[in-house]
């Protein structure tokens, strides 16, 4: 356990490339660590002193325990990691990174973005993402991608919350460029990915995405929902 641990530990840090939360990240590790063996059984054993995403990928389901990278601002940076080796970064429910998955993100650039309350007002809104993308050593993906509101879906992973209190966004993504002019790599065979969607949280002034489905590569994809240690009663969505 002891050497699991420490890779997963590894894991995040490559993922934050920030040391400054090491001692909370090693605590959340340690405490969520006790508690895998029930998850293990479909009967997760969550500390409710942790925050925690249920992360629904080929038909199976993760229970990631999370820490802030900086909580001195809304919509900080999130570590988030599963018994299974898997450590996924958001921000703002955007994934920034993927260590652990079938397909990895790494080194992830967002731009300022504006926030959802804006972006609801904001009809589409057009913007670019930068990722490495692994394996396959792709530096340097380009993203040119496409958000609106859509309305919410007959179908979705989401459980215990009516989809009609959120606000739903769609986000598309054009065929991906290098952003070196020089890269050697050809285009030749690579797909546009699926879309991604967020369900977010908007009533109160106190915005937060509180459902996401993104998928890393065409046929790599998972969907992930805020949960905690008493998490809601599924809803009747198949």
């Amino acid at each position: 356990m002891e050497s699991y641990l420490r890779a997963v530990f590894l894991a995040a840090l490559l993922l934050s490339g920030c040391t400054g939360a090491t001692s909370a990240i090693v605590d959340t590790f340690q405490s969520a660590a006790r508690n895998w063996s029930g998850a293990a059984r479909g009967e997760p054993q969550l500390n409710p002193d942790f925050s925690y995403l249920r992360l629904t990928i080929d038909g199976r389901v993760a229970y990631l325990a999370g820490v802030n990278i900086d909580d001195r601002h809304p919509g900080a940076e999130q570590v988030w990691f599963s018994g299974n080796r898997e450590v996924i970064r958001l921000l703002d429910g955007r994934v920034t990174g993927a260590v652990g998955t079938t397909t990895e993100w790494r080194g992830v650039l967002l731009p300022q973005l504006p926030s959802w309350s804006v972006l609801a007002k904001s009809g589409e809104f057009q913007w670019s993402r930068v990722r490495d993308v692994m394996p396959g050593y792709r530096f340097g993906v380009k993203d040119a991608l496409t958000l609106r509101v859509i309305q919410p879906p007959d179908k979705s992973a989401l459980q215990g919350v009516d989809p009609r209190s959120l606000t739903w966004f769609e986000e598309r993504v054009q065929a991906p460029r290098f952003a070196a002019s020089t890269d050697s790599i050809s285009l030749e065979g690579f797909e546009a990915l699926p879309p991604a969607r967020y369900a977010v949280a908007l009533a109160g002034g106190n915005e937060q995405v509180v459902y996401g489905e993104q998928c890393l590569a065409p046929a790599f994809c998972f969907s992930w929902q805020r949960w905690s240690a008493e998490p809601p009663k599924p809803n009747d969505q198949k």
